[in-house]
Protein backbone atom coordinates (compact mmCIF):
# COMPACT_ATOMS: atom_id res chain seq x y z
CA UNK A 1 0.00 0.00 0.00
CA UNK A 2 1.45 3.59 -0.94
CA UNK A 3 2.57 5.87 2.11
CA UNK A 4 -0.30 8.70 0.78
CA UNK A 5 -3.13 5.67 0.51
CA UNK A 6 -2.09 4.26 4.03
CA UNK A 7 -2.29 7.74 5.52
CA UNK A 8 -5.84 8.77 4.36
CA UNK A 9 -7.46 5.09 5.90
CA UNK A 10 -5.67 5.93 9.03
CA UNK A 11 -6.92 8.90 9.24
CA UNK A 12 -10.64 8.47 8.08
CA UNK A 13 -10.22 5.48 10.87
CA UNK A 14 -9.29 8.42 13.68
CA UNK A 15 -12.39 10.64 12.32
CA UNK A 16 -14.48 7.65 12.48
CA UNK A 17 -13.28 7.30 16.08
CA UNK A 18 -13.76 10.57 16.93
CA UNK A 19 -17.42 11.57 15.14
CA UNK A 20 -20.01 10.10 18.36
CA UNK A 21 -17.93 13.00 20.48
CA UNK A 22 -19.75 15.77 17.79
CA UNK A 23 -22.88 13.82 18.51
CA UNK A 24 -25.08 15.64 20.68
CA UNK A 25 -25.89 12.90 23.29
CA UNK A 26 -29.56 12.20 24.29
CA UNK A 27 -30.80 13.58 27.48
CA UNK A 28 -33.49 12.15 29.64
CA UNK A 29 -36.04 14.83 30.98
CA UNK A 30 -37.32 12.15 33.79
CA UNK A 31 -33.75 11.70 34.38
CA UNK A 32 -31.98 14.72 34.33
CA UNK A 33 -30.89 17.03 36.71
CA UNK A 34 -30.57 21.05 36.39
CA UNK A 35 -27.40 21.09 35.17
CA UNK A 36 -27.91 18.45 32.31
CA UNK A 37 -31.42 20.27 31.43
CA UNK A 38 -29.57 23.86 30.95
CA UNK A 39 -27.11 22.04 28.92
CA UNK A 40 -29.69 21.35 25.76
CA UNK A 41 -29.89 24.06 23.49
CA UNK A 42 -32.79 26.10 23.85
CA UNK A 43 -33.78 25.54 27.69
CA UNK A 44 -32.79 28.24 29.93
CA UNK A 45 -32.87 28.82 33.30
CA UNK A 46 -36.51 29.73 33.89
CA UNK A 47 -37.52 26.72 31.63
CA UNK A 48 -35.21 24.22 33.33
CA UNK A 49 -36.71 25.64 36.58
CA UNK A 50 -40.10 25.28 35.68
CA UNK A 51 -39.14 21.83 34.40
CA UNK A 52 -38.45 20.15 37.57
CA UNK A 53 -40.78 21.85 39.52
CA UNK A 54 -43.36 20.13 37.59
CA UNK A 55 -41.49 16.93 37.05
CA UNK A 56 -41.09 16.94 40.94
CA UNK A 57 -45.41 15.93 40.87
CA UNK A 58 -44.84 13.46 38.20
CA UNK A 59 -42.20 12.31 35.67
CA UNK A 60 -43.58 13.06 32.22
CA UNK A 61 -45.04 10.36 30.57
CA UNK A 62 -44.72 11.56 26.57
CA UNK A 63 -43.90 14.96 24.82
CA UNK A 64 -48.06 15.79 24.97
CA UNK A 65 -47.90 15.07 28.31
CA UNK A 66 -44.42 17.97 28.74
CA UNK A 67 -46.57 20.21 26.71
CA UNK A 68 -49.37 20.06 28.29
CA UNK A 69 -47.73 21.10 31.77
CA UNK A 70 -45.12 23.00 30.85
CA UNK A 71 -45.74 26.44 30.30
CA UNK A 72 -44.09 27.89 26.81
CA UNK A 73 -43.17 24.47 25.36
CA UNK A 74 -45.03 24.01 22.33
CA UNK A 75 -44.35 21.75 19.27
CA UNK A 76 -42.05 23.97 17.34
CA UNK A 77 -40.14 24.16 20.71
CA UNK A 78 -40.26 20.48 21.22
CA UNK A 79 -39.28 20.27 17.99
CA UNK A 80 -35.98 21.95 18.39
CA UNK A 81 -35.78 20.61 21.84
CA UNK A 82 -35.78 17.12 20.27
CA UNK A 83 -32.96 18.00 17.59
CA UNK A 84 -30.92 19.21 20.19
CA UNK A 85 -31.01 15.70 21.88
CA UNK A 86 -34.20 15.92 24.69
CA UNK A 87 -35.77 13.02 25.01
CA UNK A 88 -39.17 11.79 26.83
CA UNK A 89 -39.19 8.26 28.27
CA UNK A 90 -36.64 7.47 25.53
CA UNK A 91 -38.49 9.25 22.47
CA UNK A 92 -37.54 12.41 20.60
CA UNK A 93 -40.05 14.51 19.27
CA UNK A 94 -42.82 13.59 16.65
CA UNK A 95 -44.36 16.20 14.56
CA UNK A 96 -48.05 15.90 14.33
CA UNK A 97 -49.56 14.80 11.41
Amino acid sequence: MSAPLCLVRRSFFALLLALPAFVAAATEINQANEAELDSVKGLGPSTTARILEVRAQAPFSDWADLMRRVKGIKPKQAAKLSEAGLRVNGRAFETPP
